[in-house]
Parts: C-alpha cells; structure tokens; sequence
C-alpha cells in the first residue's frame, strides 16, 4: 500500500466558508430534549436564540441523525462528563456516521438543584427522581438531608422536573435552574452534586469542517482500527504520535460493533488536522490502518461574536 501524499482522504468534508465559526453562523441547533436538559442550557449559555431556532430531540442519535439528514445546520451532544467519563451512545454513532463534523467544544459546569412544585419544604419530600447519573452525583447530598427517602429512575434531568410538576405528591427532582422555570417550579435547594468541579464536554456538530485559521486553541479527533489482533498494536498507531512530538488528550477503545474482540480507537489530539506534524502523523497511518477517519478538527472554548483569525 502506497501514501497519498496529499492526505486528501483525510481532509474529505467542504471547510467552512463563513466569516464566523459554524456555530454562530447556525440558523437551526438541535440538542437532546426535553426543554430543560443541560443539553439545552449549555446551549443557551454559549448561543443566544435571536435569529436562531432551537430544536429539541428525543435522543442523542436522533440529534445526530439531523444534522447528518440536514434537517437542521447544527447540534450540540454531551461527549464526556468528568465523574462518568464518555457518553457512550454520542462516541459511537460519531464513529459510524459518515458525513458529520465536530467544529467547537465547549465545557459547561454540572450544577444540580434540587427541584420541587411551589410550595413544598425540604422535610416534606417524599421520593427523589431524576436520571441514574444526577442521582448519582447527588448521592452523598441525599445521604445526609433525605435519607431513606425513594429514588426513582428518570429518562433525564428534564423529564424528571416535568413529571414532579404534574405530580400531587410531594416528590421532587434532580434538574437544572432552566428546567425549574420551564416547568414552573421552584428550586428547593441549589448546587447540590457531590462534586463542586463537574462538568460535562459538549460538541457542535455540522456537516461541514470548521475553518483552521481561527486564532484560538484548536483539538483534532480522529477514530482508527488495527489491522489485526496482535502485540504492539497500538503501539503502531501511538509511535506515529510520540514521534513528532503531539500531545494526546484522550484514547478510548469502543466496540467495532463487527465481532467480539474487535475495537476501534478514538484519540483526541492537540493541535489542528492541517498542522505539519499532525498531518504526517495522519497520513502515515493511513497507508497502515484499514481505518482512519477525522471527527473533526476544532476550537476549544466558548464562542465569541467577530472571532478573530
């Protein structure tokens, strides 16, 4: 197998032509509903709604699905949490779709409150609902001021706030500040996760890849596939790395999904897919991997309106 020595299976997907990051230039976002999932206030926090249509969807696949469809110009997913670590569903649909970039990342705080109908006091609550991972985070909080009290599974943050709301007992829920309002309720007690430095990793996805020039910190994704089962695999795909002197941030192993014991990777990278290192990198292993694909090539950080470059 020969090189290609321009690496343009590499750089497939249209860049960016506009003259502000893809997500300021977004008309449609999508994000992981109901209204009132961290989904959608850290949307909020890093886009305002003017000129734009927010869209909820029922799950992480069908928020990618839209913007691989078109349905909407871009949408923002949870990726990785710091106390749970990766969203498993987000990773792997990004490794199996093939028409979608990751173009920002943006870090949100995990500020949990406990949620209730107006009028209901701490010692009146009877039971706790919200999603496994919130009632997780929370865990040592419930221990010590609700103890004994029922914890019941939500789908999500949000439907945990909505159900509490239309409930006459005197339940409460794990949710956001955002979820509160929207369902008109009220906030019992704020910022009780176990853990003062949650936070969560969220990713603008879009059909097209982000422009390379902004001046900003950029990481590059990339998911890749041994050739075959045996000793040094990795080592073969991390040596091209450690050569040129690139740092990883993050490799993970998820299921092929072919057969059992077949594994692709993702790694994350600092710097961007047109840097020389990492581009010689790239293009070295794609004449050894029969796999090798960008996820995307992307700033980190919050958005900011007239980006310089």
């Amino acid at each position: 197998m020969s090189c290609n020595p321009s690496g343009q299976e590499l750089l497939r997907w249209p860049v960016s032509t506009y003259s502000e990051p893809l997500p300021l230039a977004a008309r449609t976002v999508g994000f992981l509903g109901p209204r009132g999932t961290f989904g959608e206030e850290c949307l909020r926090a890093t886009l305002d709604e003017n000129g734009r249509t927010f869209i909820p969807y029922a799950s992480h696949e069908d928020t990618i699905d839209a913007v691989s469809s078109g349905a909407i110009d871009c949408a923002i997913v949870a990726i990785e949490n710091s106390i749970e670590g990766s969203v498993p569903v987000t990773v792997d649909v990004l490794a199996q779709v093939d028409n979608v970039q990751i173009v920002r990342e943006v870090r949100h705080p995990i500020r949990h409150s406990l949620v209730a109908r107006p009028g209901i006091s701490l010692d009146q609550i009877m039971r706790v609902v919200s999603h496994p991972h919130a009632n997780a985070q929370c865990r040592g909080w419930l221990r010590r001021n609700l103890p004994g009290r029922d914890v019941e599974a939500a789908n999500s943050t949000a439907n945990a706030v909505e159900r509490v709301a239309k409930c006459p007992e005197p339940w409460a829920a794990i949710g956001t500040s955002l979820a509160a309002t929207t369902y008109g309720c009220e906030i019992v007690e704020a910022d009780i996760e176990d853990h003062k430095d949650n936070e969560t990793r969220f990713v603008f996805l879009a059909r097209q890849r982000e422009r390379q020039d902004w001046f900003e910190p950029y990481k590059t994704s990339v998911v890749c596939e041994e050739p075959r089962d045996q000793p040094g695999a990795l080592l073969l795909i991390l040596q091209e790395f450690a050569f040129r002197h690139i740092n990883l941030t993050k490799i993970e192993s998820r299921p092929s999904k072919h057969r059992l014991g077949d594994y692709i990777f993702l790694i994350d990278m600092e710097g961007k897919v047109t840097d020389g290192p990492i581009a010689d990198a790239l293009r070295c292993l794609s004449c050894k991997l029969p796999r090798l694909d960008v996820l995307g090539s992307y700033p980190v950080g919050k958005l900011a309106r007239g980006a310089s470059r």
